[in-house]
């Protein structure tokens, strides 16, 4: 007797349980969310699962890779010019959709969500899927990441009016604490603890996802509890997604077309079109948390809605990328500078990360 198959989702589209997860902890946050000891204990735990998040993000950069990296400088200052000069000029320019498309409130969280850094997970995966320079994306996503502990908050300070950045010298010791000592503290352990996160790739992934999950649990949760979420209506959400649908597009375009009259190679392109068009939602969440305060709930909704729109969207590129023709006639599953062949088995298995 022939059994009938499930019918599977073409292999274009992305399916991420992930986005089930983040809806969920939204739905938690709305339904329970947490308060008083609650909240201080749900803090707590964001605030330590973020924290060991960097640390193994220091554990996974190895000193070689980070000064094979300085030697493409000049592409790694395309991804920060990108992520911290492009991404703001572009979210001033939106500023003229106030009030009509969206709200000031849901500005503010639009304009932060230009100033964060870019991912390293997806990144790095990505551009291994699309065959493109995989040690430069490592070194541009941390670099990124690093950049922006002090450059997002400091551009909050600067371009976010009205008072809703709360950034001040115990902030940014505080996004410090959180982010960067836990980064050099992965670096100066990696010795002896490297090969144990070599040896359990799954870590990263469950503590990413998983201090993500708190975070947002945990802002949500302060969102309902200062009742804000009465000013966001479906029709100002669908407003949201076109404008971030917008914003994505000319950044994938403008990343790609600019590296080529840059004169970048084809997998120096690729690293920079990825790392420098997205948006890390590991390192803005605690950001906003403390720069927003009660009002984080609703300041880093556009950054969780363009989190999942760039890691669809870029899922598709990359399997097109991947499909290209390569310079000089290389055969599509011939390695190329910048891959190596234990990145290419674990590129599918990682991208949604």
């Amino acid at each position: 007797m022939n059994r009938r198959r499930t019918p599977r989702p073409p292999s274009w589209l992305p399916v991420d349980p992930y986005l089930l997860a983040l809806t969920g902890t939204v739905a938690i946050a709305a339904l329970l969310p947490a308060s008083g000891a609650a909240a201080e204990v749900a803090g707590g735990a964001s605030t330590g699962a973020v924290a060991l998040l960097f640390f193994l993000y220091g554990v996974r950069l190895s000193t070689r890779e980070a000064l094979d990296g300085l030697k493409h400088w000049r592409l790694h200052t395309a991804v920060l010019a990108c992520t911290f000069v492009v991404f703001p000029l572009l979210g001033l320019a939106a500023r003229g959709l106030v009030p009509v498309v969206v709200t000031p409130r849901l500005y503010d969280g639009l304009l932060f969500l230009c100033l964060v850094p870019s991912t390293i997970q997806s990144s790095i995966a990505f551009t291994s899927m699309a065959r493109g320079n995989v040690p430069a994306a490592i070194c541009a996503g941390s670099f990124s990441s690093l950049a922006g502990i002090v450059i997002t908050p400091l551009l909050a300070a600067l371009l976010i009016g009205g008072g809703q950045a709360g950034v001040s010298g115990d902030s940014l010791v505080k996004i410090g604490a959180q982010l960067l000592l836990p980064f050099a503290a992965g670096q100066a352990l990696r010795r002896w603890v490297g090969g144990f996160l070599g040896r359990n790739k799954r870590m990263l992934s469950v503590v990413d996802r998983g201090s993500i999950l708190l975070v947002v649990y945990t802002a949500f949760s302060e969102g309902m509890v200062a009742g804000i979420w009465h000013q966001v209506t479906p029709a100002r959400l669908a407003a949201l997604l076109g404008v971030e649908g917008v914003l994505l597009a000319v950044m994938l375009t403008l990343s790609w077309y600019g590296g080529k009259r840059l004169g970048f190679v084809r997998e120096d392109r690729i690293a920079l079109q990825f790392a420098g068009s997205k948006k890390s939602l590991a390192a803005g969440l605690p950001m906003a948390s403390v720069l927003f305060g009660a009002q984080a709930g609703l300041a880093v909704l556009p950054l969780m809605l363009f989190h999942q729109m760039q890691l669809m969207v870029c899922a598709v590129i990359a399997k097109r990328r991947s499909r290209d023709p390569l310079p000089g006639g290389t055969a599509a599953d011939e390695p190329v500078r910048g891959e190596r062949a234990r990145d290419r088995p674990e590129a599918r298995s990682a991208a949604l990360r």
